[in-house]
């Protein structure tokens, strides 16, 4: 019996699979890890049946949109994570750094030449589903894509969800069924599958990424043509080896505080989104990780009705987390499996939020504040400028205060459209989570996206939901916040 669901598996081409090829490649460009993986399964699966060996590509690319030594610095380690464990179970790993834009063309092509059929990702962000799209139609080789995204197939659902609860109750309906089988703990351990080495011609003219580049060292990275002002996050490091160790921590000493969570000064937050992001950790390995801290058993699955607490059987601070993990993880990519414009397009907004801002957009803003001044956090509010500085320091800006933030960008800029533009160039340059579908809920929801219309009206806002930083400050525990990221730090006040 397969590990992988057939609803997970879908056909990026109509080539043939050519059982006479020189091995199954697998082409990770999501599920950058070697467990807990959908994609690589299926990749084994095709080996084990062809009696064929398996090689490994995952590539970076050098002109993707805000390549940085902060982005490049984070998934470099992932690749040397990978490279070890590969190495150590004999398989064929190619991990290839562009050295400049477009260098990498015709590599895929190269290796998909010699291959019985290609697996990938199946991942509906950035812009990873364009260049699924355009490598399926030229190659003349089945390629496969898998879903590996979350617990729920996210072509499961044929509908678009607008609310949170809908797609909550959906979820509680469909899942039970779902959580059998899981991805394999160490696919590289499966009997009668080897290694391929990859073409002497191939590796000639993309060499495989040195160690330096994969160790993610400074010098190495300053060869690159990224952005190198968008500095690498020294606490963060990329990679399975590092994500599980947040995990872990996370698990035995953080969830315990998760409903205080919106306090900056509680550190209650679970910290996986950049390795949920990169893939470098599954939502499955996650959510296996908080059922045994609970001792759970499906068996305490509640009923199918839609609300946030009591369907998991588990403790209140598990229930919340995994409202977060799965609910508000997952509604984001069933918006942009259907809908890929909803990354970035204001027109995916909900009508009424269209009508409310589109009525408001030509009131008067004061003040009004630029793009130059946002990014730099220069702003007269402190409070904001202290989630902008985290957002530059960190790569990630609190959960609460990031809603705040959004809302200021809105208020302080000429257009709600001008505003959106902002969030995304801000988020998208300096977090590392910032192409995440997860990403994109959380800036659109500042909007208006999975929300409802609020009175009282207001100027600018209509009938978005309000937030301020004086009732920021007044309901939030964050004296320890604005030392670290506030005007007063430098002073040691």
């Amino acid at each position: 019996m397969s590990r992988v669901p057939p609803e997970r598996i879908r056909a990026a081409n109509e080539s043939p699979v050519r059982r006479d090829g020189a091995y199954v490649l697998f082409w990770a460009t999501a599920s950058r890890r070697t467990s807990w993986s959908f994609p690589l399964d299926r990749a084994v699966e095709w080996s084990r049946e062809l009696k064929r060996p398996v090689l490994v590509l995952e590539a970076l690319r050098a002109g993707y949109p805000h390549a940085s030594d902060r982005i490049h610095g984070f998934v470099l380690p992932g690749m040397a994570d990978s490279a070890r464990a590969f190495a150590d179970a004999g398989i064929g790993y190619h991990p290839y750094v562009e050295p400049t834009p477009g260098a990498g063309r015709g590599l895929l092509a190269a290796l998909a030449a010699r291959a019985c059929v290609v697996v990938t990702d199946d991942a509906p962000f950035f812009f990873l589903p364009r260049m699924l799209a355009a490598a399926a139609a030229r190659l003349p080789v089945r390629v496969e894509a898998v879903d590996g995204n979350g617990l729920l197939p996210v072509r499961l659902a044929q509908t678009t969800f607008l609310t949170a609860h809908a797609f909550r109750r959906f979820l509680q309906r469909e899942l039970p069924e779902r959580l059998v089988p899981f991805p394999s703990t160490d696919p590289l351990d499966a009997t009668g599958v080897a290694g391929a080495e990859v073409p002497d011609d191939v590796a000639s003219r993309w060499p495989r990424a040195g160690a330096s580049l994969l160790a993610g060292e400074p010098d190495a990275l300053r060869t690159l043509p990224i952005d190198h002002s968008v500095p690498v996050v020294g606490d963060a490091r990329g990679g399975s080896q590092a994500g599980h160790l947040v995990l872990h921590s996370f698990v035995e000493d953080r969830l315990p505080r998760y409903l205080e969570r919106n306090h900056p000064d509680v550190d209650g937050a679970s910290g996986l989104s950049p390795w949920l992001h990169f893939g470098h950790v599954s939502p499955h390995e996650v959510f296996r990780a908080v059922t045994r801290r609970e001792g759970w058993k499906a068996a305490r699955l509640g009923k199918a009705g839609g609300s946030r607490e009591g369907f998991w059987g588990m403790s209140p601070e598990a229930e919340s987390f995994l409202d977060e993990l799965v609910t508000w993880r997952e509604v984001g990519l069933n918006m942009l499996v259907r809908r890929p414009d909803a990354a970035h397009d204001f027109d995916s907004l909900p009508p009424w939020a269209i009508r409310t801002l589109e009525a408001h957009a030509s009131d008067p803003r004061d003040p009004l504040h630029d793009r130059d001044t946002l990014e730099r956090a220069e702003t007269h509010d402190e409070v904001w400028n202290a989630a902008q500085r985290e957002l530059r320091e960190r790569g990630r800006i609190h959960n609460y205060l990031r809603m705040l933030w959004g809302k200021k960008i809105l208020q302080w800029s000429r257009t709600p459209r001008e505003a959106l533009a902002t969030m995304l160039h801000l988020n998208d340059r300096w977090a590392l989570d910032g192409r995440d579908p997860n990403s994109a809920s959380g800036i659109f929801w500042c909007l208006g996206r999975y929300d409802r219309p609020w009175a009282p009206e207001r100027p600018v806002f209509g009938v978005i939901r309000y937030m301020s930083s004086e009732n920021t400050v007044r309901k939030l525990r964050m004296k320890g916040y604005l030392r670290r990221f506030g005007a007063t730090r430098d002073s040691g006040a």
